[in-house]
């Protein structure tokens, strides 16, 4: 399996460390994905008995095909509140040039990619094996021209930075970030905040941007219409599952998936794609 690490919200199997059969899952998440890091679901499944196998064999097929429309449609018809774009002179005022926005938009657009599958797949996953939960309704737009998702391809991204590496008023910056839209799990701290982490007044601007709706409770509204989005094109795919479950304790297995699922997942689905639609490109 690999040694687990405490740097990650949860035990976690980190891809340096991943030996047998974890590093050869890892290696094809990279590649199905065409990603360049596994995300933390998929290792914090790896400390789990049998989970990543089982996981990765019933999902596998759904990202190389099926839920590729399903994951578009998320992105293309998930309702974002409006906010006011970030200006490059404002970027550039605060240290972010032109190399360095770049940077930005690589890792917004390699976790715009990621979750909106991620969200389809897993809850897909659950409705095959697990109980189903009351969702918000989705609401659905009509997708403009410039929100049509072309897959970002493969591309480094920044080192994903420990939370006690980080000076402590950044620290305190990635856990308020990672509270905007949560109802009641902020413990998971969401990926892509810490690879953003590398320019922190990207970062201060992009607080600005999300407190009030945050304060207003349209991001909860946000995660809650994701979360329903989810179940209802998850319902769907599911069909696509193998229903047979190994023989092995599979309650934890669930527990894990509907936690990552309904909140980090859930939850940066829709704001990634809003600081996504903010930051100039």
């Amino acid at each position: 399996m690999g040694d687990v690490k405490q740097n990650d919200p949860v035990p976690a199997v980190t891809e340096e460390t991943a030996t047998g059969a974890t590093a050869e899952i890892f290696a094809d998440i990279r590649h199905t994905l065409d990603v360049d890091v596994v995300n933390l679901i998929w290792r914090h499944l790896a400390t789990l008995p049998g989970a990543l196998e089982w996981v990765w064999a019933s999902l596998k097929p759904l990202y190389i095909d099926s839920a590729r429309r399903p994951a578009r449609q998320v992105r293309e018809t998930l309702a974002l509140p409006s906010v006011p774009p970030l200006s490059k002179d404002a970027l550039v005022l605060v240290g972010v040039d032109a190399h360095a926005l770049a940077s930005i938009r690589t890792v917004l657009e390699s976790y715009q990619h990621t979750n909106a599958l991620a969200l389809v797949c897993f809850s897909a996953f659950l409705a095959r094996f697990g109980t189903k939960q009351d969702s918000s309704k989705a609401t659905l737009r009509t997708p403009d021209a410039d929100d049509l998702h072309v897959p970002p391809g493969r591309a480094v991204l920044p080192r994903l930075i420990p939370i006690p590496e980080m000076h402590p008023p950044l620290a305190s910056l990635i856990y308020e970030l990672n509270g905007f839209g949560e109802d009641s799990d902020p413990a998971l701290v969401a990926s892509m905040y810490r690879h953003l982490a590398h320019w922190p007044p990207y970062l201060a601007l992009i607080r600005t941007l999300l407190a009030p709706l945050h304060d207003t409770g349209e991001l909860r509204s946000l995660v809650a219409t994701t979360r329903g989005l989810g179940d209802e094109l998850g319902a769907d795919l599911s069909r696509e599952i193998s229903p047979t479950a190994p023989a092995l304790d599979v309650e934890p297995i669930l527990r894990a998936i509907d936690r990552f699922l309904r909140h980090p997942i859930a939850r940066m689905t829709g704001v990634c794609a809003l600081i996504a639609r903010a930051t100039p490109r």
